[in-house]
């Protein structure tokens, strides 16, 4: 009883403190200037419904979530408390979430996810998690585009202001209010077959390389008309 009410008071929590950060971000999200460039195969994709997963760095989410209603994503949050608050904040933004970690309920978020997106949602994967490295690519997202047959597209992200927070592993900024911010996305790479092996060093060079690609593209975009 008093475990089950301990679960049912972190979730209440982390609804009522994921609103209230949702207040707050969407309060800054409407002074920010947001230019989007999509790659040609992305918008094609997006025009024929097919489904894509969208991949970034760890560190570049807080720019890119409020993209979550345009895109139409479902991503995996951590049962961890902080995994808790981003998971209220993306459903306020109305998007889905399939929760576990690399340590906990990890496979069954993976299939949620899949479930998620085999229903006609795109999934978004920050690709040096759950606790890096920072930018060394993990096997997940290939994964997750041999299961589902999914184009996978690299994402940079340019802000011209932003709060930083050096002491964490990710490197989190939040981009400040009247924030310039650039994002592209290049690609696709894959969909992953069931001949390709998801470990594969060179998949993982490959689409490291495109998402410095798409940062380098954005920052050299910011500023043009």
């Amino acid at each position: 009883m008093s475990l089950s009410f301990d679960i049912t008071y972190k979730k209440i929590r982390g609804s009522i403190l994921g609103f209230l950060i949702w207040i707050i971000y969407r309060s800054l999200y409407y002074t920010w200037t947001i230019k989007v460039l999509d790659d040609e195969d992305l918008a094609s994709d997006r025009r024929d419904n097919n489904t894509f997963i969208l991949a970034h760095f760890h560190g570049d989410e807080l720019a890119l979530v409020g993209l979550t209603p345009q895109y139409r994503i479902a991503t995996m949050t951590s049962t961890s408390k902080d995994g808790e608050l981003m998971n209220a904040v993306l459903l306020f933004m109305g998007g889905r979430t399939s929760r576990g970690s690399s340590t906990r309920g990890g496979v069954s978020a993976l299939k949620g996810l899949i479930t998620l997106m085999k229903s006609g949602w795109n999934s978004s994967v920050a690709v040096d998690g759950p606790k890096g490295p920072l930018y060394e690519v993990k096997p997940g997202i290939f994964e997750l585009s041999r299961f589902t047959k999914a184009k996978i597209y690299a994402g940079g992200v340019f802000c011209d202001r932003a709060w930083h927070f050096p002491k964490s592993w990710n490197k989190t900024y939040l981009p400040k209010p009247f924030a310039k911010i650039q994002v592209v996305w290049l690609g696709p790479i894959g969909p992953i077959t069931k001949e390709d092996d998801p470990r594969s060093a060179d998949l993982a060079k490959a689409l490291q390389n495109q998402l410095f690609a798409a940062r380098q593209h954005a920052g050299k975009l910011f500023g043009e008309p």
